[in-house]
């Protein structure tokens, strides 16, 4: 029997600045990207963030709905949020427009509450979300998650430009990296959170570093991405690096969502055995990121797509 998926994010609109100057609006936000690559790949995924009842967040409720995702959340009057996006080769940079929005309409009980109704299983955070003062919320949830017996599943996506205060954020992430079981990481949030000789070559490393910080029974299961250089996925020791399939490149917009998405799709269809599936279960997650990549925007593919890739 599988796994079901619940995230817990940001979902927001990326206005892609145009060659003309005009904004170009895309769905958007790494959670809830997350979660519509997941569900098209063929797991059970829910969203647990209201959206707005403005016509962002009407049309991203359609989307969530259309891929498959459920949205036990409910809605907000509060506005969606905004990422103004700058693209340079292909790789986006990202002002947001974050206070007073809808996916921050929520509580620790409330999120806790839709969670005891639910069989344990995977639950999901990141990005936005784990900025402080934020992530003293997050982290509440996921301690309470856990003692219900969830799964923790964490992509840092650090945004530095965000915050006031680097220092103060790296710290908030290093305490959520300690309570989490499954994480992704790219090779700039490790940049950031300050490790050093961040290669593909020194991935075995960079895991045991990561492990030494968190708890001893965390990180069983650690993805790092390398952008076009490749990745490397461990599991519970077992390990495999890959080089990025060879695609024409449209823009990296949701490139890292959709290969965790996938990744823990994989997981949750098949949750037995996952260490002995390393190197399937990365080259199917690199497919789906490279697919997404010869697209505009975030557009993760279905699993027939990345079957025919």
């Amino acid at each position: 029997m599988g796994l079901s998926i619940f995230v817990l994010g940001e979902a927001l609109m990326d206005c892609i600045a145009q060659p003309d100057g005009q904004l170009r609006p895309l769905m958007g936000g790494s959670p809830f990207n997350m979660a519509r690559a997941a569900a098209l790949r063929g797991a059970s995924v829910s969203y647990l963030n209201r959206l707005s009842t403005d016509w962002f967040g009407q049309a991203m409720a359609r989307q969530l709905q259309r891929d498959g995702v459920q949205l036990p959340g409910g809605t907000s009057r509060l506005p969606t949020s905004l990422a103004m996006v700058q693209l340079s080769d292909g790789q986006p940079s990202y002002g947001f427009y974050r206070e007073g929005i809808a996916d921050r309409d929520y509580t620790v009980d409330g999120i806790l509450a839709l969670l005891r109704l639910q069989t344990p299983g995977i639950l999901h955070t990141g990005s936005l979300l784990l900025i402080p003062p934020e992530q003293s919320k997050v982290l509440a949830i996921v301690k309470g998650a856990r003692e219900m017996g969830w799964t923790i599943s964490v992509d840092i996506n650090l945004r530095p430009k965000v915050t006031g205060d680097l220092a103060h954020y790296v710290q908030a992430l290093h305490r959520v990296i300690a309570e989490t079981d499954w994480l992704k990481a790219s090779d700039e949030d490790l940049q950031h959170l300050g490790f050093a000789g961040v290669q593909i070559s020194e991935s075995a490393e960079l895991v045991r570093e990561l492990r030494a910080g968190a708890k001893p029974d965390k990180l069983s299961r650690v993805a790092l991405t390398f952008g076009g250089k490749g990745a490397y996925l461990d599991i519970e020791g077992h390990n495999q690096s890959l080089p990025v399939p060879t695609i024409t490149l449209a823009d990296s917009v949701g490139a890292g969502d959709t290969f965790w998405g996938n990744t823990l799709a994989d997981w949750a269809l098949l949750p037995e055995d996952a260490s002995y599936r390393v190197a399937r279960t990365l080259q199917l997650a690199m497919k789906a990121a490279a697919i997404n990549c010869s697209r505009q925007g975030c557009q993760p593919p279905t699993w027939q797509e990345i079957q025919a890739f």
